[in-house]
């Protein structure tokens, strides 16, 4: 009885420290909280900006349809490709460039410490700053433009999907790479056989996701004059043209829809689509050792 009771209070000591522990961190929390809203100074919507908020709206329900397309000059349909290949472009170079680190930042990948802890603490650098900062620092470098766009945008999404990739490498089931291993297969064969095959699908996923995320960002870069569809909405505010304000951010949601649409299309067909490409990539190797083998 006596072991019983001790039990009983040891759990319900446990269950009472419990409970304090939460109370303090949700006080903590509420106290954080309520200290930021304090910083904030009262919300009040002044008439000159409520007549801003009505004129936009104005230019959303009657665009300049003329600005869609103009074959002497910069409209609509120029300023959203540029938008699109900035973030094409920015992806793609994040997307090669992440890899090396993604595998050098990968425990189970790299077994020396330092390697894999210096990887970690570049990747952690690099997403320290955000896109409008790097475009910032790249317009002074390389001057305004879309390059200084493609160059904060890729150098950004370096970080962002090498943190991504590393967390997926790491959670590698390594079951198939320790049978080829016993198999007498090299760490080449390995690496082509059992590891890309587990990691490709995540890898193109996230490569989707965040090519969404860089459409976003590279609309936002141009207003600071890093090239896109950006720079020609910030001169229409400037001059207040309502109408080709809502032309553009008309064209801005048809494209960000419709790249979302493509992308959740790709995404639902990409595992039967990888699959083909890398039979193909594998049959492409093991003719490469033939060959390598015949001549050499």
């Amino acid at each position: 009885m006596n072991t019983l009771d001790s039990k009983y209070e040891l759990k319900s000591k446990k269950h009472r420290q419990r409970i304090i522990k939460n109370w303090i961190i949700v006080i903590v929390v509420a106290a954080i909280i309520i200290w930021a809203f304090a910083g904030i100074p009262g919300l009040e919507l002044k008439s000159k900006s409520i007549e801003i908020l009505k004129s936009i709206f104005y230019g959303l329900f009657h665009p300049d349809l003329s600005y869609i397309y103009i074959p002497d000059g910069e409209d609509l349909l120029r300023g959203l490709l540029e938008t699109f290949a900035i973030a094409v472009i920015g992806t793609f170079i994040a997307s090669i460039i992440c890899i090396p680190f993604a595998f050098l930042g990968a425990k189970n990948m790299m077994k020396l410490r330092p390697v894999t802890g210096i990887s970690k603490f570049i990747l952690s650098i690099i997403r320290v700053f955000p896109e409008i900062v790097m475009a910032l620092i790249f317009i002074k470098a390389v001057g305004p433009g879309s390059f200084s766009g493609v160059l904060a945008l890729g150098i950004h999404s370096v970080g962002m999907l090498g943190k991504l990739f590393v967390e997926d490498i790491e959670s590698l089931d390594f079951s198939a790479v320790e049978s080829l291993k016993a198999s007498g297969a090299n760490k080449t064969k390995t690496l082509i056989f059992a590891v890309i095959p587990q990691i490709l699908p995540s890898f193109i996923s996230l490569i989707l996701y965040r090519f969404e995320l860089n459409l976003r960002s590279a609309s936002i870069l141009g207003l600071i004059g890093a090239g896109g569809i950006g720079t020609p909405l910030i001169f229409a505010l400037q001059t207040r043209s309502w109408d080709r304000v809502g032309m553009i951010l008309i064209g801005l949601i048809a494209m960000v829809a419709l790249v979302d649409l493509i992308s959740g299309q790709l995404n639902s067909l990409h595992v039967a689509f990888l699959y083909g490409v890398f039979v193909a990539y594998s049959g492409l190797c093991v003719f490469l050792y033939k060959l390598q083998d015949l001549l050499f």
